[in-house]
């Protein structure tokens, strides 16, 4: 007779010595305890991880163990639902053997697995990325090609936009010529022109400044009276 007791406790001495820092107890009736797997290093240092969760069966290894992923890091759900068809895949094949270092061992490849395919994913994610940047490149360096519906349209576009400036243009001139005003119609318009200057000289007062020395140098000219000139002939300015 089988005693069920004695390999599930044996099972678990072994198990505590694998996993020292990843095995933790959670009951012993029934037995149920959890075991932390993590990935080897990936990528940039990159790891996933599972927290597995196993209850033992009153007939356990003759009978399957209870199992479940209670947490899990940088893995998403589907996965998780690998790891889990995996657990079962394996609980059948090892069915009458202590298995859950078997199970454990085997989600260890699946996690280290996952990790390689996250890279491997992502590089093809990468290559996409550029596929899509040099195909967009393509498409801004040949341009659209060109169709008479397209270019009908473009032509419209481009003489109604044309239109358009020409018509502001000539509002701007005709704007301009309406503004510009001759002289005659500032003065008309300013009346204050006309007594400027005026107004300039009672606002001078006494204070315009006369440069005496100009009228000195004119003492200075040796002009010839009229009645002095021995040509001199009232008469012929009678004539005149």
């Amino acid at each position: 007779m089988t005693d069920y007791s004695e390999e599930q406790r044996n099972e678990l001495e072994a198990l505590e010595s694998i996993y020292p820092d990843s095995f933790t107890v959670l009951s012993e009736k029934p037995t149920t305890f959890t075991i932390t797997v993590t990935s080897e290093a990936g990528e940039n240092d990159e790891t996933v991880q599972t927290t597995l969760k196993f209850t033992y069966r009153e007939k356990y290894p003759d009978e399957t163990p209870l199992y479940e992923v209670v947490s899990q890091e940088n893995l998403d759900d589907n996965d998780v639902m690998d790891i889990i068809k995996l657990l079962e895949q394996q609980a059948e094949e090892n069915l009458g053997m202590v298995m859950i270092f078997t199970l454990v061992s085997a989600v260890q490849e699946k996690l280290n697995e996952i990790v390689d395919q996250i890279k491997t994913r992502r590089e093809e994610e990468k290559k996409q990325k550029e596929r899509e940047a040099e195909e967009e490149e393509k498409q801004r360096f040949h341009g659209t090609p060109v169709t008479i519906e397209n270019f009908l349209n473009w032509k419209a576009k481009f003489d109604a936009e044309l239109l358009e400036i020409k018509r502001k243009k000539m509002k701007e001139e005709e704007q301009a010529g309406k503004n510009k005003l001759s002289g005659k119609q500032l003065f008309e318009m300013d009346h204050n022109l006309d007594t400027s200057d005026i107004q300039f000289l009672e606002e001078a007062g006494n204070n315009v400044e006369v440069d005496e020395s100009l009228f000195q140098e004119m003492d200075d000219l040796e002009l010839e009276d009229e009645e002095d000139d021995p040509d001199y002939n009232p008469v012929n300015l009678d004539s005149d």
